[in-house]
C-alpha cells in the first residue's frame, strides 16, 4: 500500500488553514493541521477535514449536464460550450447585451482559476447586469475603504497579535475563523490576547460562541449599531482624545455631525447603558494599541454603509489606524489590489429600483425584480458560478420563480442545487483536492504576512476540467465571434496563461521578489513577518490623504435621527452562523451536518414565555415577505425580543440532487427576508433586525 502525505491549504473559508492531506493507493485517508504553517500554526476547524466528502460525494457533477424533457443527461464538454455561447449571443443580439446577467457565488474568490480567469470571461459577456454575494456580506466595508483610502479591497485589519484592545460588533470568528481578517485560530489569538494583559469587548444581539471567550459581551438591539458607534466617536472627542494623523481631512465635520449623538442618547435606541458606552469609549482611546472590527452583523441592516464609516473613523481619529496593535493593511506577496481595480460607485443604477453599481456590480437585492419586470434591458438569460442565491439572497421564492422564467440559464456548479436545478446547462468544475492552489485574496486580508503555494493533493481525471479551464474554454469561445482585433488576441492570450504563471508573474514584481520556485520549495508556507505601516503613502487617492467628510455617508444620519426605540412586543430577527456549516453549499457532508440539529428559531424563554411558546414547538413566522413554519428552541443566549435563525437550510425544494442536504430539517431564512430592505447607500439587503412577528403554527 502506497502512503504519502502532501501538504495544502484548506480554501472553504476565509481562515486559509495549512492542512497535511494522508493518500493511501489515491485516496484520502486523513486531513490534520500543518504545523509548520506560520499563519494557521496547525490550526483546522471541521470544515477542513469534509475536503475528502467533496472529493468523494456521490452526488458531485464530474461531466456537463443538460437538461431535458426525459431529465438530465451527459453532454460533452465542446458540445456545452457551443451551446451556451450560440444561445447567450442569440438573446444578446435580440434583446441586448443587459439582458444576460451573471451572478457569481462565494466560492470564486476561495478559487485561484476563479480569480485568474473567471473576470476575463464575464468581460465577453459586455453586460451590466452583474451580481454577487458582496452585496449580501462586505459591501459596506469595501465602500468605506473606497471612500476613505481610495481602493474597494484597502481593508485595514485588527492586528490582533499585538493589539491590547479588541472592540467587535455583529462578528463571531469562532464560527467564522476571521471574516473580512484572515486569522486562523482565533480563539487562540483572542487568549493571547488576555494572556498579555489586554481586553477583548464583543456587541451583539446574541451571546455567540465568541462571547463565551471574552472579557465582555453586551447585548444591542439590531440594526442600532450605528448609534452606538456615534455615541463612541463623540465621547472620544469630548474626551479629547481624538488625534488623527497630519494626513486626515474631515474631523470638524466628523464632530458637528455626532455633537448630538450623545451615550444618553444612544442608550435609548440600543438598549447599552450610556456609562457602559461612555467607559468602553474611554477604554479604547487610552488603551494605546486598540482595534475595532465589525463584520456581517453590521454590514447586513439598514445602516451598513454608516456602521462601516464610523469604525474606520473610530481607528482613525484614535490614531490606531496603521498602528501595530491597531488596525492595518497587509503586504501581500502578490498585491490582489493592482489586479482588482479600485472601484466606482453609481456610474449606472439598476432598470426597476435606480439602486446604484458598486464596483460594476448591481446589488443583489434587485436581481429578481430585472429578470421578472417586463420592458427594455430585461435580463432574459443567468450565468450563475459557484452560488446559489436561491437560498443565498433575499426573497428566494420570488428568486426561484425569477429563474424559472428565463429563456435560458447555465450554471458553473458541481451540485445540482436550489439554483442550478434551473438551469439549462451544468458544468461542473474540478473539486478543491485536484487544485493546484495560492490565495490570492485571503492573504490581502491576512493578520500576518505570509505566502503559500501549494501544488494539487490528487491528480485531475483527464475528462475533468478546472475551473480555470471552462473559463478558458468558454471566453475564447465568446471572444472569437468578435472580429479579429489586437484586443481579441490579447485576450485569448490571457486566457490561456495558466493561473500559476499568472501567480508567479505576481510574485516576481511583488514587494518580496519571490517566485513561485521558491514558494514549491516551502510548502508549507514563507512567514513575511507582522504587518508593518504604510501610510500615507499606500493610499490609493492621489493627494495620499484621507477625509472623514463623505457627504453620502453625513446625509444618511438624517435617516438614523427618525429611527424610533423597538415597539413594545416587537421581535427582530437576525441570522446565525455556525463553524459546521459555509453558508448553504456544505450541507450535503454527513460528518458537518451530524449532531444535534441547528436549524431551530432561537428565542428567549420570557419571549417564549409571553406568546405560550414551547421549545420544539412548531411555530410560523412571518415578515412582509411571507410566513414559514420551523421548530422553537428557548435560549438564554438570546437578547429579549430578538429571535435568530440560521441560513443556507431549506434544501426541500423538487430537482434537488443534494441526498443528505435533502435529509436535514430547516428552512431557508431568506425565504422570510424583503428585497426591498436595503441599505440605500450601498444597496447592500439587511438581513438583519427584520421585524417579525410569531404565532403557534
Amino acid at each position: 500500500m502506497a502512503t504519502t502525505v502532501r501538504r495544502t491549504s484548506c480554501n472553504l473559508c476565509e481562515a486559509i488553514c495549512g492542512v497535511l492531506v494522508t493518500i493511501e493507493d489515491g485516496q484520502v485517508t486523513d486531513i490534520r493541521g500543518d504545523e509548520s504553517d506560520p499563519l494557521s500554526r496547525g490550526h483546522i476547524c471541521p470544515k477542513a477535514v469534509a475536503l475528502r466528502d467533496l472529493q468523494e460525494d456521490p452526488d458531485r457533477l464530474t461531466t456537463p449536464v443538460r437538461r431535458t424533457a426525459d431529465g438530465w443527461q451527459e453532454i460533452g464538454w465542446d458540445a456545452a460550450y457551443e451551446l451556451i455561447v450560440t444561445k447567450l449571443t442569440a438573446i444578446q443580439r435580440e434583446h441586448g447585451r443587459n439582458s444576460v446577467g451573471v451572478y457569481l457565488g462565494n466560492p470564486n474568490v476561495h478559487s485561484l482559476g476563479a480569480l485568474t480567469h473567471m473576470p476575463t470571461m464575464v468581460r465577453q459577456l459586455r453586460t451590466r447586469s452583474k451580481f454577487s454575494a458582496t452585496s449580501i456580506d462586505q459591501l459596506p466595508q469595501m465602500l468605506s475603504s473606497y471612500l476613505l483610502y481610495g481602493h474597494q479591497l484597502m481593508i485595514a485589519v485588527p492586528d490582533i497579535d499585538r493589539t491590547s484592545y479588541l472592540l467587535m460588533l455583529g462578528a463571531n470568528p469562532l464560527a467564522s475563523n476571521g471574516s473580512m481578517m484572515t486569522a486562523p485560530g482565533f480563539g487562540r489569538r483572542i487568549k493571547e490576547v488576555r494572556k498579555r494583559g489586554g481586553k477583548v469587548v464583543l456587541i451583539d444581539p446574541r451571546r455567540t460562541e465568541t462571547a463565551a471567550v471574552v472579557d465582555e459581551h453586551h447585548f444591542v438591539k439590531p440594526g442600532t449599531d450605528a448609534a452606538f458607534l456615534l455615541a463612541l466617536i463623540h465621547q472620544v472627542i469630548a474626551d479629547g482624545h481624538a488625534r488623527p494623523a497630519p494626513y486626515v481631512d474631515g474631523l470638524a465635520a466628523v464632530e458637528a455631525a455626532v455633537e448630538e449623538w450623545t451615550p444618553e442618547r444612544a442608550a435609548t435606541l440600543t438598549g447599552i447603558d450610556a456609562d457602559v458606552i461612555r467607559r468602553i469609549a474611554s477604554e479604547y482611546a487610552t488603551a494605546g494599541r486598540a482595534a475595532v472590527y465589525g463584520r456581517v452583523g453590521v454590514s447586513t441592516q439598514q445602516f451598513g454603509a454608516l456602521c462601516q464609516w464610523a469604525i474606520q473613523v473610530l481607528n482613525i481619529i484614535t490614531g490606531n489606524l496603521d498602528r501595530p496593535g491597531g488596525t492595518m493593511f497587509p503586504r501581500p506577496a502578490v498585491n490582489a489590489l493592482i489586479g482588482l481595480g479600485r472601484g466606482h460607485l453609481g456610474v449606472w443604477s439598476s432598470r426597476v429600483r435606480g439602486l446604484p453599481e458598486f464596483g460594476g456590480e448591481l446589488p443583489v437585492s434587485v436581481m429578481a425584480e430585472e429578470i421578472l419586470t417586463p420592458g427594455d434591458g430585461q435580463i432574459r438569460a443567468m450565468v450563475t458560478i459557484a452560488g446559489n442565491p436561491v437560498l443565498s439572497t433575499p426573497d428566494g421564492r420570488k428568486l426561484d420563480e425569477a429563474f424559472e422564467s428565463l429563456e435560458f440559464m447555465v450554471a458553473i456548479d458541481p451540485y445540482i442545487n436550489e439554483t442550478t436545478r434551473h438551469a439549462d446547462v451544468i458544468l461542473p468544475p474540478a473539486p478543491p483536492l485536484e487544485r493546484d492552489h495560492y490565495d490570492v485574496i485571503f492573504h490581502n486580508l491576512a493578520v500576518r504576512n505570509t505566502a503559500r503555494w501549494n501544488d494539487a493533493v490528487l491528480a485531475k481525471p483527464a475528462e475533468a476540467r478546472h475551473d480555470w479551464e471552462i473559463f478558458r474554454d468558454l471566453g475564447t469561445a465568446l471572444v472569437r465571434r468578435t472580429p479579429l482585433s489586437r484586443k481579441r488576441l490579447v485576450t485569448e492570450a490571457r486566457l490561456r496563461l495558466a493561473p500559476r504563471r499568472v501567480v508567479d508573474v505576481g510574485l516576481r514584481i511583488g514587494p518580496y521578489k519571490l517566485s513561485l520556485r521558491k514558494l514549491r520549495k516551502s510548502p508549507g508556507g514563507v512567514d513575511l513577518g507582522p504587518l508593518q505601516p504604510a501610510l500615507p503613502g499606500a493610499l490609493f487617492h492621489k493627494n495620499k490623504r484621507i477625509n472623514l467628510d463623505q457627504p453620502m455617508i453625513l446625509a444618511d444620519l438624517a435617516r438614523l435621527d427618525a429611527l424610533q426605540a423597538t415597539a413594545e412586543g416587537e421581535l427582530l430577527l437576525i441570522g446565525r452562523r455556525h463553524l459546521r456549516s459555509n453558508n448553504s453549499w456544505m450541507h450535503n457532508s454527513a460528518r458537518l451536518v451530524k449532531g444535534k440539529p441547528r436549524h431551530h428559531l432561537l428565542m428567549h424563554p420570557t419571549d417564549l414565555a409571553d406568546r405560550s411558546l414551547t421549545t420544539g414547538q412548531l411555530v410560523t413566522i412571518t415578515t412582509t415577505a411571507g410566513s414559514l413554519a420551523v421548530e422553537v428552541a428557548s435560549s438564554n443566549d438570546m437578547m429579549p425580543g430578538v429571535v435568530s435563525l440560521p441560513h443556507g437550510f431549506g434544501h426541500t425544494r423538487p430537482g434537488v440532487h443534494l441526498a443528505v442536504a435533502t435529509q436535514l430539517p430547516g428552512i431557508s431564512a431568506n425565504d422570510l427576508t424583503d428585497s426591498a430592505l436595503t441599505d440605500p447607500i450601498s444597496g447592500t439587503a439587511a438581513i438583519n433586525g427584520i421585524p417579525v412577528t410569531i404565532t403557534p403554527t
